[in-house]
């Protein structure tokens, strides 16, 4: 008889509790395995500029605002609200105007590793008593007030009318709960067998692509009330070329292979039970444009100003990509960094590492082909509110 998990089934009453990256600053950690996410985000600093470049300057005694959604607890969050503030302030600065003071405030789940992420914060510059010129030349500390904002970004988090720009990457591809179909045994759309939607059954894809859209429109919804008029949004998300939504690309090579056959050790080897195996999903749809852009057509708050497929890379980041040994434990650091979390409450800590060792062992074997195939695309958006 398997033996039970140590902890809880991770079901949808307990999932926006659950759900954060590996804290931390250990192997297995968020904040040691994002730098794919870093180079992602830096080779489209050109398109956050751009949609920064939208943004109306208000008056210079009123601060200004900057959110990142799903900030996580690695040093990416805070550089991508240094580029934005310093960008702010040169415009500002070009149109003739004393810049304002800049506030930026970093959101999360609850479970989000915030100590992590303040501790790697740089220190106010003076406390902010001197001018905006003196805190940009002041190598290694910041030129805004920072708080933290604890809550899910599906629903409101801030007064109304109250941001300038918010900011969110590689998070909006997360669901804020499994379908309840996908779970039910009853239904068509149980993902049985699977941990993730990729391969799936129709009706299984189907669940997802409706709860991601669902997700999307609260999302944008509670944005459109607090944001100003003349505010800016820059969104970025795991995105797919196929309108296929079972074929998940680099998301399915990700979670859907070799994860998936690490799940079927578990189970072939009688630690877990297929039930087990089958009550764990990944929360994750990477959305195609067209699914993208029917939601934000639909809330029509915002203008689009840019919606694209963008070309990320591997999230893969090693230094010997012909070291299969190297290449096979960065992998299953990357899938242990986004979802470990979630196994560690589905299975038990010491199932977990059992099922990331052999995620290990089978990325490992094959190396040459997560090198060459696994590529991500990103669903890149730029929306303005008028």
């Amino acid at each position: 008889m398997a033996p039970k998990g140590d902890n809880v089934v991770v079901s949808n009453m307990n999932l926006e509790k659950l759900l954060s990256m590996k804290g931390g600053k250990g192997e297995g950690s968020y904040a040691n395995n994002s730098q794919a996410q870093a180079l992602h985000a830096r080779s489209m600093l050109h398109l956050l500029e751009e949609a920064l470049d939208s943004v109306h300057l208000n008056s210079p005694d009123v601060p200004f605002v900057v959110v990142d959604l799903g900030c996580s607890c690695g040093n990416n969050t805070i550089y991508i609200v240094d580029v934005i503030i310093k960008h702010m302030i040169k415009r500002y600065e070009s149109s003739g105007y004393q810049p304002p003071e800049f506030s930026a405030f970093f959101s999360d789940l609850p479970s989000n590793d915030f100590n992590t992420l303040f501790q790697l914060l740089p220190p106010l510059t003076n406390n902010g008593s001197i001018s905006m010129e003196e805190c940009l030349a002041s190598n290694g500390h910041r030129s805004y007030f920072v708080a933290g904002v604890p809550g899910s970004f599906h629903r409101r988090l801030f007064p109304a009318r109250s941001i300038d720009v918010f900011h969110s990457a590689f998070s909006l591809h997360w669901l804020s709960q499994m379908p309840e179909t996908v779970l039910d045994r009853r239904s068509t759309a149980y993902n049985k067998g699977r941990v993730f939607i990729h391969g799936a059954n129709e009706s299984t894809a189907n669940a997802y692509k409706k709860q991601f859209q669902t997700d999307l429109a609260g999302f944008l919804r509670a944005r459109s009330i607090e944001m100003k008029r003349g505010g800016s949004m820059f969104l970025v998300c795991l995105g797919r070329t196929s309108v296929d939504p079972s074929d998940q690309g680099g998301a399915g090579l990700l979670f859907g292979t070799h994860f998936q056959d690490a799940w079927d050790d578990l189970v072939q080897e009688g630690l877990i039970s297929g039930e087990k195996r089958d009550n764990f999903n990944i929360p994750v749809y990477a959305p195609s444009l067209q699914d993208f852009k029917e939601v934000v057509e639909a809330d029509g708050s915002f203008t689009i100003n840019k919606l694209e497929v963008f070309k990320g890379g591997s999230p893969l980041v090693v230094s010997r990509p012909d070291d299969a040994t190297e290449v096979g434990r960065a992998l299953a650091n990357s899938c242990r960094s986004v979802s470990g979390v979630l196994v560690d409450a589905h299975i038990g800590d010491k199932l977990s590492e059992e099922l990331f060792l052999r995620l290990e062992r089978r990325a490992t074997g094959h190396a040459k082909e997560l090198i060459e195939q696994l590529q991500f695309f990103h669903i890149v958006a730029s929306l303005s509110f008028a």
